[in-house]
């Protein structure tokens, strides 16, 4: 996770919610999704958002009526998070989504992760074992929502080249390089000061995880699938564990 975790910190997160294209939006776009998936609170009302950014998903949630547990290993996307969720009964932790399990005491109804944060894990086999941990993390019947995108079909030529978002003073675009099992993000942010145009850049890697890997995996790690759709290039899986 270093070269991840470098390149937010050097780079994304001083960008990333307007790349996202604003908090009250996006929060706003999470809550429609996650209520049109039926995932309001029912049982404990606990949920885990791993992977949380600055909180698009933590405050839709605690609007949902859960308790929310926030995990990342950003500072500065915390503390984004930490101003924005006022008096919202949302933790913040600073950690490895990898271990968030060892850090759960209590049931837990719903695990979120989300944004693309999957492919942000260093290999295949941790994913596995985070869809082993969430598993052995919920409560009878609880749910586990992943959003991600499957980067398994190869772009070629300029279609590699994808804008992102510009304004007036910024302009964001990047570039894929493809490896067997990940793509090489190459991150490009013009940003405008004083009349000056600065180029801001960094790379790192995504796993490339094919929809039917992804599905097989969380099967076989003890997750029934209860929906499964792709909105925007999003795949979205909504899986969980058995009522009994």
């Amino acid at each position: 996770m270093a070269a991840v975790a470098k390149h937010y910190e050097t780079l994304l997160a001083g960008h990333y919610t307007w790349m996202s294209g604003g908090f009250p939006g996006k929060v706003a776009e999470q809550t429609a999704l996650l209520t049109r998936l039926g995932l309001a609170p029912r049982r404990s009302g606990h949920a885990l958002d791993l992977g949380c950014g600055p909180g698009f998903q933590s405050v839709a949630l605690a609007d949902l009526g859960y308790d929310v547990t926030a995990f990342d290993i950003n500072r500065r996307l915390l503390a984004e998070l930490t101003q924005q969720r006022e008096q919202r009964p949302i933790v913040v932790r600073e950690a490895d989504i990898r271990t968030f399990a060892s850090s759960v005491s209590q049931d837990v109804e719903l695990i979120v992760c989300m944004g693309d944060t999957l492919t942000h894990l260093p290999s295949r086999d941790d994913v596995e074992r985070l869809f082993r941990d969430a598993a052995r993390t919920l409560e009878p019947g609880g749910g586990f929502v992943l959003t991600y995108r499957d980067l398994s079909a190869e772009l070629t030529g300029t279609d590699r080249f994808i804008p992102v978002r510009a304004d007036s003073d910024r302009i964001m675009t990047c570039f894929l390089d493809y490896e067997a099992e990940a793509v090489v993000v190459h991150d490009l942010i013009h940003v405008r000061d004083n009349g000056e145009w600065t180029l801001h850049k960094s790379s790192y890697r995504k796993l490339r995880l094919p929809v039917h890997w992804v599905r097989d995996r969380m099967t076989g790690c003890g997750l029934i699938l209860r929906h499964e759709e792709t909105v925007k290039g999003m795949t979205i899986l909504v899986g969980g564990r058995p009522d009994h």
